[in-house]
Formats: C-alpha cells, sequence, structure tokens
C-alpha cells in the first residue's frame, strides 16, 4: 500500500502524556507512548506475547508495559523486562514492532513501513509574522480522499457556506489554473466573493485563493481578502486516514490576526468545517470513486478543475485506501 510509505497525522502532541495512547491509522492499532527522554514511540497495539492491547497498560520510567502480565518494551521495541522470569533476557523474537514517528505542526506522524517520515511542508511554518494554531480533531464518517477534494472545492460556498464565505448572488466561478507540483499541484487564479471571510472581516469583498495538494491526504490554501490590506489567512487541512470510510481532520491556521483569542479564532474555523460535514457524511458512495462517469463515477464540469486535477493524481501515485476504481 502506497500510503503506507507516507507519513500520517494520529494525535496532538501535546495529548500524549504519561499515559500511553490508543490510535488507528490505515485501518492498524497503534499505541503510542514518550519514552525516558520524552520522546514519543509508536508501535503496533497488541502485546506479542497474549495479543493484549498496550494502550490499556502504563509507562513506567519510559517503557510500555503491558496491563496483563507486566511485559516490558522500551523505545525502540526490545522487551526488556518479563516479571514472571525475572533473571530471565528476552530474545529479539519477543520485541515489539515499532514505526517511525515524528512531531511537526503541532501533531504526531506516524509512518507505517518503518522508513523515516515523509511530513507535508508549510512555508507558513517559517514566517514568524504569522500566529499558528490547530483546530480539531474532527471525526468525520467519509474518507480521507473525499474530505480533501471538499477543501479543494470552491464552487460549494455559496451554498453550504452561505452568509460566512459565499452567497448565491455570487457563485459563478472564473477560469483558473492548474499546475503540477512534485508533491501534488497548485490550483491559482481561484477568486470568490464572501461576505465574511475570516472573524475580522466587516463588509463583503472578493478574497484570492490558492490552493496546494502537498500530499494525498494534506492540502493548503491561501486567502487574500482584497479589501484588508496586508491580510493574509493560510489554513492547513491534514487528514488521518482512519479506515477507508473513517477519518480525522486537523486545521492548523496561519493568520495575521494576533488580537482575537484562540477560542475566537477556533470557533470560526468550527463554524466553516460543522457546516461542509454533513454534506461529506450524506456522499455516496463514502469512498471517492475515480473510475470516470460511464464506468461508475461522478461526472464533472469545467469549474471541477482542482477536483480532476486531484483524482488524476490519486490513480497517478496508485492510492488505494478510501477509493474506488
Amino acid at each position: 500500500m502506497i500510503e503506507a510509505t507516507l507519513a500520517h497525522p494520529v494525535l496532538d502532541a501535546d495529548a500524549l502524556g504519561e499515559t500511553p495512547a490508543g490510535v488507528r491509522l490505515l485501518g492498524e492499532d497503534l499505541v503510542l507512548w514518550r519514552d525516558a527522554e520524552g520522546r514519543p514511540r509508536a508501535a503496533r497495539d497488541r502485546c506479542p506475547h497474549r495479543g493484549t492491547r498496550l494502550s490499556l497498560g502504563r509507562v513506567c520510567a519510559g517503557e510500555l508495559e503491558c496491563p496483563y502480565h507486566g511485559w516490558r518494551f522500551a523505545g525502540d521495541g526490545r522487551c526488556v523486562a518479563i516479571p514472571a522470569l525475572p533473571a530471565f533476557v528476552p530474545p529479539a523474537t519477543h520485541a515489539l514492532p515499532v514505526f517511525a514517528l515524528h512531531e511537526a505542526h503541532g501533531l504526531l506522524w506516524v509512518q507505517l513501513d518503518g522508513a523515516a517520515p515523509r511530513l507535508p511542508g508549510l512555508a507558513a511554518e517559517a514566517d514568524a509574522g504569522l500566529r499558528k494554531l490547530n483546530v480539531g480533531p474532527y471525526e468525520v464518517a467519509t474518507s480521507a480522499a473525499r474530505i480533501v477534494e471538499n477543501f479543494l472545492d470552491l464552487a460549494h460556498f455559496g451554498f453550504v457556506h452561505e452568509g460566512w464565505l459565499g452567497d448565491r448572488a455570487h457563485v459563478a466561478l472564473d477560469a483558473y489554473h492548474v499546475e503540477a507540483t512534485p508533491e501534488g499541484f497548485v490550483a491559482s487564479g481561484c477568486r470568490a466573493w464572501q461576505p465574511q471571510s475570516n472573524r475580522l472581516a466587516s463588509e463583503g469583498s472578493w478574497v484570492d485563493y490558492r490552493y496546494e495538494l502537498l500530499a494525498p491526504f494534506a492540502a493548503v490554501l491561501a486567502k487574500l481578502p482584497q479589501q484588508q490590506s496586508g491580510y493574509r489567512d493560510e489554513i492547513a487541512l491534514f487528514v488521518c486516514p482512519v479506515e477507508p470510510e473513517r477519518s480525522r481532520v486537523w486545521f492548523r491556521l496561519a493568520v495575521t490576526d494576533h488580537d482575537s483569542s484562540d477560542a475566537a479564532l477556533r470557533a470560526f474555523q468550527h463554524t466553516i468545517f460543522t457546516q461542509d460535514r454533513p454534506v461529506l457524511e450524506s456522499q455516496s458512495p463514502k469512498r471517492l470513486p475515480l473510475a470516470p462517469a460511464p464506468a461508475g463515477g461522478e461526472v464533472h464540469c469545467a469549474a471541477d478543475r482542482s477536483s480532476a486535477a486531484y483524482r488524476r493524481f490519486l490513480v497517478e501515485r496508485d492510492i488505494t485506501f478510501g477509493v474506488t476504481r
């Protein structure tokens, strides 16, 4: 599975404390914990002894302890203690399978193939003038690909986000340009009329958009309101593909607004996504259909350039989780 060679977000970094946490990624149960140096670790959430969930156990001096017989595992997966046999030195066959884990963008990212994590890059992270914070997670009953495609779509603003990001009097879209990149693609020249493009907007304005696909299940948009000189928002979408038809979603905000509270910024983004969520969960099939319309897929129009580019990307990269062909 190509998806296993990529890093995916699984948990807020500050949510992993002194106790182990169970998460699910690409249909696999994982356990996360912090070792004695505070480094996050990831392994299969199954004790190799009797199959118990290790996320029900404890962390003792940085070692993961099974709740059933107290077997302990070091950060590299080695079994370092079997309490029933204090003098026994566990062999390598008793080790726990571990996975690459990295902390970035306020999240913990896991890669299941054991290689060094391949993380989506965010140019806004290096901009000290932008304020950063995360919103989420949201549990959504649909595929990761459906969520990303919705994020890249501009034509639904006047209907799903009427009064916020669009209105029915301004739903016509100008032609925009899509250009491939090594990681995905960039959609530029996008423009939308928005009654309230961000939390501080006091009147409607045209907003220029730039979308970029960073990875199969990660994207970022930049918003430049034409009536707010110097104002810029960047919103990244990170989706954890939990199951083919179940996902966990975060947004990473990088905004010019340094005056509003964290709660106010999160509330605005929460409003927008909870307008999207029932639509996303209503779509059938939940797995994104990649076949052309005569073969059971969905029909398209010229306003769907980003969607069409995304579906081509998934086919070209042989992405199979949460899609149908």
